[in-house]
């Protein structure tokens, strides 16, 4: 039980990686706020936790937006108490489109819900971890926050600035016992390709990104990136702060 007591927030928890971390989260006796945009999925995911004995309340948030995203965590803590863990996973893909093609609301919905929506729930989480012993703040990010070769300029950047957030959230809030990680994320088995419409895509740039995706050892399961997800939440990681851990079958060693 290495989550045992533990009050934890996931966003994007309704399918995927989000899914995947609930159900391991709350088997390690965690109790959840999960969130998700499509209410059907976050409802079925708690029933799911639920049927398994664990305990998790489903949420409908867009992290997009400021009130959605300040409300989840204020659940969290006006209805348990506590805020030990925030877990930022939603995010969604762009249209693989370079910035010579980059159109205005692709733009705009990618870094309000990759970057905007971790910003906004770490700035009310981090104050009350400050005020409570710490805590544990864990972003998933991916190969495309270190390099530029995984995707669009709008997944890019917005996983580029969540990485930048979360190493000057460790950095700065050390001292008070918060922090916070990114997992940078390969080729996961995850329905993240459903944000994609690929006729809107720059098939130029595909064609380029598409040589290092031909590197790709190998993709990933859901329930790997839980697994290190669990690590960095727990107290087995309390002396990891600022990390970038990939988790990529060794694509980023390429």
């Amino acid at each position: 039980m290495r989550l045992d007591g533990k009050i934890v927030v996931i966003t994007g928890a309704g399918s995927g990686m989000g899914r995947a971390m609930a159900l391991r989260f709350a088997k390690e006796g965690a109790t959840i706020v999960g969130t998700d945009i499509a209410s059907d999925r976050i409802e079925e995911v708690g029933r799911e936790v639920a049927d398994a004995g664990g305990v998790m309340t489903p949420l409908v948030t867009d992290v997009s937006k400021r009130e959605d995203a300040e409300k989840m965590v204020r659940t969290a803590i006006e209805n348990h108490g506590a805020l030990d863990v925030l877990v930022n996973n939603a995010g969604i893909m762009d249209q693989f489109q370079g910035v010579a093609t980059i159109d205005d609301d692709t733009w705009q919905r990618v870094i309000a819900v990759n970057l905007h929506g971790p910003m906004y729930a770490m700035r009310v989480a981090v104050p009350f971890m400050k005020e409570h012993g710490g805590g544990s703040i864990v972003n998933v990010a991916s190969a495309a926050g270190v390099g530029g070769g995984a995707a669009g300029a709008a997944y890019t950047a917005s996983k580029h600035g969540l990485v930048g957030l979360t190493r000057n959230t460790a950095f700065t809030y050390a001292p008070m016992g918060v922090r916070c990680n990114a997992i940078l994320a390969g080729g996961v088995e995850t329905n993240i390709q459903d944000s994609i419409d690929m006729s809107k895509a720059d098939q130029e740039a595909l064609q380029q990104l598409g040589t290092w995706h031909a590197s790709m050892p190998a993709t990933l399961k859901a329930e790997d990136i839980a697994n290190l997800a669990l690590f960095l939440a727990s107290d087995e990681s309390v002396r990891i702060s600022g990390a970038l851990i990939a988790a990529d079958a060794g694509w980023l060693a390429a």
